[in-house]
C-alpha cells in the first residue's frame, strides 16, 4: 500500500483589480476500486459562493464565484490517498478474449460510443492513423493497442513547455514533441481510428515511484494518461512506457483533456492574467 499527501496549488495574479470571477475546479482524487481517498479538501481565496456536483462523466467538481473586488486568486486543493497495488492489467485473459469483431457488436459500439468519436482535440492526422493501422496488423486489439502506445511515444519526444492546453494532438504529431497531455490525445486518436474505445484520465504520479523516500516533498506536475477498453478498461501510462501503478492517481476521466481541465473559469475585468501551478507530492507510507 501506498499513501500520498498531494497538494494542487494554482494562483491567478490580474494586471489589475478584478470584478468578479465564476470558476470550476477537477483538482480532487475519486475514490475508486483500489484508490481510497482518506481526506480531501478544495480552498478558494477569495470566495463568496461555492458548490460541489458530478459531472456527465462522474467527476467531483466544486464551483465557486467571487463576487468581489480582487487583485489574485488562490485554489488549493489537499487530499491524502491510499493506493493498492495495481493488478496486471492483462492478467485476467480478459483482454486476451477480445477480438476486432466484439470491438464492433452493436452493444459495445453504443454503450462505448463517446470513447470511440475522436475529437477536435484528439482527431489524427492522416499519418498517425496510418500508424495505427501498421501497428494493428495482425495483431489482436489488446497486442495494437500496447503496439500504438509504443509506436506514438517512440516517434514524440518529451518536451515541456513546447505545446499548451490547446495544442490539438494533430499539431503535437507535426512537431513530434510534447508533454503528457499531448502524447495522450495521440495515443487516444490512435486507438480510436482503430475502433478501439479510450479515455483520456487526468490525475497524479510520483514519479520516482518506489524509489520515493517516505516524508520527503516531491514538487512536479498533474499528469495524464489512457484507459483503452478490451473486455474492461486496461489502464496505461503511454508517456512513462507503463502500466499504472500505486502511485498515479486518479482524479477525472474523459473523452479529452477539456473533460476534465483542473480548473476553468471567467473573470470579468483585471485585464491580463498571470497564472502558475504547483503540485507537491509527498509519500507517506
Amino acid at each position: 500500500m501506498t499513501r500520498l499527501h498531494i497538494v494542487h496549488t494554482t494562483s491567478f495574479i490580474y494586471d489589475r483589480p478584478a470584478a468578479a470571477s465564476y470558476n470550476e475546479a477537477r483538482m480532487r482524487p475519486a475514490t475508486l476500486p483500489g484508490q481510497m481517498v482518506l481526506s480531501s479538501r478544495l480552498s478558494a481565496s477569495p470566495s463568496t459562493w461555492s458548490t460541489e456536483y458530478r459531472d456527465y462523466w462522474g467527476t467531483q467538481v466544486t464551483a465557486f464565484e467571487v463576487l468581489r473586488t480582487h487583485s489574485e486568486l488562490v485554489v488549493t486543493s489537499e487530499s491524502t490517498v491510499d493506493l493498492q497495488p495495481r493488478p496486471d492489467p492483462g492478467a485476467t485473459g480478459v483482454a486476451e478474449r477480445v477480438e476486432w469483431s466484439t470491438l464492433t457488436e452493436p452493444s459495445i459500439a453504443d454503450r462505448l460510443a463517446e470513447f470511440l468519436a475522436n475529437t477536435e482535440a484528439t482527431a489524427p492526422s492522416d499519418e498517425l492513423a496510418a500508424l495505427a493501422l501498421e501497428c494493428g496488423g495482425g495483431r489482436s486489439p489488446v497486442e495494437a493497442a500496447l503496439a500504438v502506445c509504443e509506436a506514438v511515444r517512440s516517434a514524440v519526444e518529451y518536451v515541456p513547455g513546447v505545446t499548451g492546453v490547446h495544442t490539438r494532438a494533430a499539431e503535437a504529431w507535426a512537431q513530434r514533441s510534447g508533454v503528457c497531455q499531448d502524447i495522450a490525445h495521440l495515443v487516444l486518436g490512435a486507438l480510436r481510428s482503430l475502433g478501439i474505445p479510450a479515455r483520456y484520465v487526468s490525475g497524479y504520479l510520483h514519479p520516482l515511484g518506489h524509489e520515493a523516500v517516505a516524508g520527503e516533498t516531491f514538487l512536479g506536475e498533474s499528469h495524464a494518461w489512457i484507459e483503452f477498453w478490451c473486455g474492461e478498461w486496461y489502464p496505461w501510462d503511454p508517456t512513462n512506457r507503463c502500466a499504472v501503478s500505486d502511485h498515479h492517481v486518479v482524479v477525472a476521466r474523459g473523452r479529452e483533456y477539456n473533460d476534465v481541465t483542473p480548473l476553468r473559469g471567467v473573470f470579468a475585468g483585471g485585464g491580463q492574467s498571470q497564472q502558475s501551478v504547483q503540485v507537491a507530492l509527498t509519500l507517506e507510507a
